[in-house]
């Protein structure tokens, strides 16, 4: 950003494309894996395995179902609420309330990345 301004930063956030939107939904890593990975944080992936850290559902682990850039949410596994006709839907959910217990390997860039790192 280079601006101080809170109105200007709002602003190139809300209107900021969606590959720069990635980083936005990054997620802190656990102790364990940031040894490792030598990061304090990364982008959070689909198939990656969370643990809430904030809200009606802390303490629950679950993986990464899917990742909303658009709206800087993400649904994990076994968070779900119910609807007014009774059926279940995946609850969104901040980047910033969860921490990153497993990584999702599959992904080739990914492993380039944090091959890189280490």
């Amino acid at each position: 950003m280079i601006s101080k301004k809170p109105g200007k930063q709002r602003k190139a956030h809300y209107n900021s494309p969606l590959h720069t939107r990635n980083t936005l939904v990054a997620a802190m890593i656990d102790k364990k894996l940031r040894t490792k990975i030598k990061k304090r944080s990364i982008p959070v992936r689909k198939g990656d395995t969370v643990q809430m850290m904030r809200g009606d559902f802390k303490g629950h682990k679950g993986k990464v179902a899917r990742v909303n850039l658009k709206r800087g949410r993400i649904f994990v596994e076994g968070i779900t609420v119910q609807k007014a006709d009774g059926s279940d839907i995946l609850y969104p959910v901040h980047s910033s309330n969860v921490r990153i217990v497993k990584l999702q390997k599959k992904d080739k860039k990914r492993q380039i990345s944090l091959e890189r790192l280490s």
